[in-house]
């Protein structure tokens, strides 16, 4: 859809719907601003290293969820 059908659309619409329109274009911006953020630097890889000998790595997933809902 060109530009000048969406403009076209859009002043089919009541002027309070053209507001919600602009303010949910808004939005979606904002939305995708905030996913904007670059690359990962995957600073916390190694943060476990120490918990390496005490727990499989299938046990210190367990026990990361348990840390992340409050558990023991």
């Amino acid at each position: 859809m060109g530009e000048t059908e969406k403009k076209k659309k859009l002043r089919q619409l009541p002027q309070d719907l053209q507001g919600e329109v602009e303010d949910f274009i808004d939005f979606l911006l904002k939305k995708r601003a905030k996913r904007s953020r670059g690359k990962p630097t995957f600073s916390w890889a190694g943060a476990l290293k120490d918990l390496r000998g005490q727990y499989t790595p299938v046990e210190l997933q367990h026990k990361i969820s348990e840390w992340r809902i409050g558990g023991e």
